[in-house]
């Protein structure tokens, strides 16, 4: 069963024009196998060829640079991109811009789903995630191009009711990444940050007759992996390319608590400085209750990862990512996705399944622009085509949605002196618009719902009321409603009768006291049958 080992540069060779390039890994470099990615760059810088390449991905891929799929950035050699988000990859991003290729951006959960079903040679994936947003056929079906002109994405109904229906791709390459390679390809991935869907991926290659080629780190002795720890069996693998310098993200070499070598002591983790980032992300915070299963997402959200740990508070709750992390502490900064002192890892759409039927409690994500409907955008704004990312799945399906970020853009210096509001500079831009550009999330569905919503900021606390408006609940100390909220609105929104003022805790350096709120904050059991346990029931 000995696999063939090849350089990257042969690995090059075998992509042809007009390919589809399925790639596994996630956002700054998680399992990505970016020296395949490069070596097909490489080789068309020098010949030309392959031309016309389509690549596919659930998860934003790169640096926020030139690599990951930002190496591919070249008239002619990209044709089309479908993934979740372009942020990743600037010069995709400006080529998506500029009309130069074909650009979608879907789910991501729905990508990584739909790695299985095409895997498995079902039709595609039936999934009502995306309803009423821009991925919604109706509204653009997630098309961030004009010369995007294919359907990937119907509207149906099933039984009564709509869901949209994702179509899968023929796969004539997939590339995918392990640590370690045994001489059958029997590949694991033991300093992996994420697992993501790699068995998938090379399954759905492997029915549509493409070529899986795999970037390692090392090679072992046929026989000696322990058959546990596989992730991606020989039988699937075509190829395998070496390169002992692969590193674990492309910020990291390799951090032993990314890998789940170990669990480092809380200190480890940075505290967030005192800012409103931190301010916003405590004020999020004050949301948790014992047991609470939570998703992090990227931006100001991540924030409460650390705050968790510095106030000792990581095991009261249960945070997740989108990636396949359940506990611990999520990654901040430029390695959203990575997470340390984590419980368990599990594959990518594993973890969409239990988002998409509505297993979380709370999910903390950021945004970019709100509008009167209470719709979030942070797909595309500003000039900016960024994708949803997991924001969709998430977003749509948990019991609970707190969006989070600064009331507005563009040079805001605003502080808390004695826990005091003093904003010195306003921002330029603002972020609560008449109607958003492009739709992420649905106010008017998510009110159908019956979902729970509020909107942070650093000054003020917004909710969607049962009439789905945008309601003011509570303001910071020190600030004026109609000066500092109103007129950096677009719209006048509703305004609580008892409006309040947000916890003074929040806008003071020292800790809050995170435990003791968390505690106060308790819920019922999950199920009422643990309630006959209570008093010798049995």
């Amino acid at each position: 069963m000995a696999v063939r080992v090849i350089t990257a540069d042969e690995a090059a060779k075998l992509v042809s024009d007009n390919d589809t390039i399925l790639i596994g890994g996630s956002g700054a470099g998680h399992s990505v196998p970016d020296t395949l990615i490069g070596a097909v760059a490489k080789r068309f810088k020098a010949e030309g060829t392959p031309r016309n390449i389509t690549t596919v991905h659930p998860v934003g891929l790169g640096d926020r640079a030139e690599r990951g799929v930002g190496h591919l950035a070249h008239k002619g050699l990209l044709k089309r991109v479908v993934c979740g988000t372009l942020v990743d990859s600037p010069p995709v991003e400006r080529m998506a811009a500029a009309d130069e290729i074909e650009a979608y951006t879907l789910p991501q959960g729905c990508l990584s789903q739909l790695t299985r079903e095409m895997a498995a040679g079902r039709p595609g994936l039936v999934s009502h995630v995306g309803l009423g947003t821009f991925v919604d056929p109706r509204h653009g079906g997630g098309r961030q191009s004009k010369l995007a002109k294919d359907d990937l994405v119907e509207l149906i109904t099933v039984g009564g009711k709509e869901y949209l229906f994702y179509k899968p791709f023929h796969v004539d390459v997939a590339f995918i990444r392990g640590t370690t390679a045994d001489e059958d390809g029997n590949i694991t991935m033991e300093h992996e940050a994420v697992f993501g869907e790699m068995i998938s991926m090379a399954q759905a290659a492997r029915r549509c007759g493409g070529i899986v080629i795999a970037q390692v780190k090392r090679m072992a002795l046929a026989g000696t992996l322990p058959p546990k720890q596989v992730k991606i069996p020989g039988m699937l693998v075509d190829a395998i390319v070496v390169d002992p310098d692969q590193t674990q993200t492309y910020f990291t070499v390799h951090d032993p608590a990314y890998a789940g070598e170990m669990k480092v002591p809380l200190t480890s983790i940075a505290a967030l400085p005192f800012s409103p980032r931190k301010v916003i992300a405590r004020r999020a915070a004050l949301e948790l209750f014992p047991g609470a299963i939570c998703n992090l997402g990227s931006g100001v959200s991540t924030g409460i990862a650390s705050i968790s740990a510095e106030e000792d508070t990581l095991d009261a709750v249960v945070l997740t990512n989108e990636q396949g992390l359940i506990g611990g502490a999520p990654a901040t900064g430029n390695e959203p996705g990575a997470g340390r002192n984590y419980m368990a890892m599990v594959d990518q759409p594993y973890q969409f399944d239990f988002y998409d039927g509505g297993g979380l409690d709370l999910a903390f994500l950021s945004f970019a622009e709100v509008d009167e409907a209470c719709n979030v955008n942070v797909s595309r704004f500003g000039g900016r085509i960024v994708g949803p990312g997991g924001f969709i799945n998430i977003s749509q399906n948990a019991k609970t949605i707190v969006f989070s970020g600064t009331f507005t853009a563009g040079g805001l210096d605003i502080s808390w002196p004695d826990g005091t509001t003093r904003i010195a500079r306003e921002g330029k831009e603002k972020k609560f618009v008449a109607a958003v550009e492009q739709v992420s999330y649905s106010g008017p569905l998510a009110a159908q719902n019956g979902q729970r919503a509020l909107y942070i900021t650093e000054r003020a606390v917004f909710r969607r009321n049962e009439a789905g408006r945008l309601e003011l609940i509570e303001i910071a100390p020190g600030i004026d409603v109609a000066r500092d909220i109103v007129a950096q609105m677009a719209f006048r929104p509703d305004i609580a009768a008892n409006l309040k003022t947000m916890d003074g805790r929040i806008f003071r350096p020292e800790p809050m006291g995170l435990s003791a709120i968390i505690e106060a904050n308790r819920r019922p059991a999950r199920s009422a049958r643990f309630e006959r346990l209570k008093g010798g029931a049995f």
